[in-house]
Formats: structure tokens, sequence, C-alpha cells
């Protein structure tokens, strides 16, 4: 949808506050040594996006660690394995890590760019925590995770109020107000310790050339995201962050779209503006689910 908008198909440089072409984008990223590439995770166009990005920053024998927000590190095992097995097989690694049962959109989406990888002969690795893990944060809290992790992680240190409370309304929206709110902070702490969690295996995994993650448009913001953590974690590092977002016919201007992130100033380093896909209102899907 909406093709047509002035938006669509371009790339806004947020620092430099101008337009520039995917080459100088390409470019732009080669220099640094982290890079974090945001999605909306069931946009096809997103992840064509990404892999063209993946294969540019493969170029030339360089070979950056290739990480996924959508495997966690239990997975890592189940990883190396396929690619020993079969190296350039995507759908044997699909297979290996069960992404059907996964819960992630369907593997025809994010084919390509595990396919990109794999091609480039990239390191893949799994950067999330498994889900029953961050299930054991929200429950218990930060003494839930290995005191070693926690510390790393940096999860004992208060967050800025300011932060605090912008994360709070942010998991309370994306809860459509169902959320209780004694709830919220649990939550918040869960986003932080994935976004640390990220930052800390792209660091971890990270070759000579460095390291790129795949990962929601959430967790690459540069203000609170991994991005900041890996600013925080590896200082002088050069991190760049892109966001791929949908086009909206309300908005008009790419600094309009920063309202939609809670923030003065679009919170990633560029955006690539794409068309939209039809998704369902997920408060709706909520709002029956709570009926029933």
């Amino acid at each position: 949808m909406h093709r047509e908008h002035p938006l669509t198909g371009r790339i806004w440089d947020v620092k430099a506050g101008r337009f520039v072409d995917a080459e100088a984008l390409r470019d732009a990223l080669a220099q640094a040594r982290f890079v974090v590439l945001g999605e909306r995770h069931d946009q096809p166009d997103h992840h064509q996006l990404q892999a063209w990005l993946v294969q540019s920053l493969a170029t030339g024998g360089r070979k950056p660690a290739l990480a996924f927000e959508m495997l966690d590190v239990g997975q890592q095992a189940a990883v190396d394995a396929s690619r020993s097995r079969a190296p350039g097989d995507a759908d044997a690694l699909a297979l290996a890590v069960d992404w059907a049962g996964s819960g992630w959109p369907d593997w025809s989406l994010y084919r390509p760019v595990f396919a990109a990888g794999l091609a480039a002969g990239l390191p893949i690795v799994a950067a999330n925590l498994p889900r029953a893990q961050v299930r054991d944060l929200v429950m218990r809290g930060p003494e839930a995770l290995a005191p070693e992790l926690r510390q790393r992680l940096s999860l004992d240190t208060p967050l800025p109020e300011a932060v605090e409370q912008a994360m709070r309304q942010e998991q309370d929206e994306a809860h459509c107000g169902h959320l209780p709110k004694e709830m919220l902070g649990p939550m918040v702490q869960a986003q932080r310790a994935r976004d640390a969690h990220l930052a800390d295996r792209l660091l971890s995994a990270a070759t000579d050339p460095g390291g790129v993650l795949i990962t929601g448009n959430g967790h690459a913001r540069t203000d609170r995201g991994v991005p900041a953590q890996l600013a925080a974690r590896a200082p002088g590092q050069d991190v760049r962050s892109v966001g791929l977002l949908e086009v909206d016919p309300k908005l008009r201007e790419p600094a309009d779209y920063a309202a939609s992130f809670g923030a003065q100033s679009l919170p990633f380093d560029y955006v690539w503006f794409t068309p939209a896909v039809p998704m369902e209102d997920p408060c709706a899907a909520l709002l029956k689910h709570h009926k029933k």
C-alpha cells in the first residue's frame, strides 16, 4: 500500500537531515563496526532490503557476524550443527531450529536474509534470551538471571526516570492498556534485558569486520535500544542503526514519524521508508480474546 507516497523508497540520514541513496547508505554502513538493521517482523519488503544490505556488507571478503533476534542462545548448537552438515542450506537451518514452531512470521519472509548470510559464509549468531528466561525475569525480576549475567547486562543499574516512564508507556500501549499496572515495570525490565543481551551477543561474536544484527525497530533505537547498549559497552566503536519504516498517508515528512516512537527526533541513524502492508489491529484481537 501507499507506493505513491512521496517518501516510499527513500532513505533519510537523520543526523545530516537529508536524503541519501542506497549506495551512500551501503558505504556508510561498511565503515561501521556494528550495524543494527530494524524491521517490522512480518513485512516482506523489510527482509528483502535487509538481505541486500547483508550482501553489500559481506563483499570483498568481509565476514561480519550476522546475529538474529529471532534465534535464542539455546538454539546456537542447532545452528552450528546445521552449518556443519549443510553449510549453505537455509532451509536445513530452518528445520534445525524448528522455525515453523517458533511463533515468528513465516520462514519465507526471513529466508532471504539467512540465505544472504549463508551464501557469504558469515557466522550465524543466535542472539536473544530464551523465552522461558524472559518469562522468569518478568515474574521474579533480575534475580532470575545468574549474577554474572545480570552484572554483565547492567540490569541492577536503575534507568533514568524519564526513560523508565517512556518505556512503561510504550509497554502499556503495546498491550492496548490491558496489562496490569504492576506488570509494566517487569515488562520494561524484560525489554531492557533483551536489548542488553542482543548487544552482548553481538559484542562477543563480532569478527574482525564487526557484526550485523537483524531485529525489530524497537530494539534498533539509538536512544535506548541495542545501539545505546553497544555505545555504553564499547565506547569509541562506530555503531550505525537503520530503521525500516512503513509510510503513512498522514505523515508526509521524515520528522513526522518521530512521534510514533515517543521521541523528538527519529531514534535511528538512517530510516529507509517502504510501502505498507495490511496489518490486523492487534488491540482488536486482544479485546476479542479478553471478551472470550
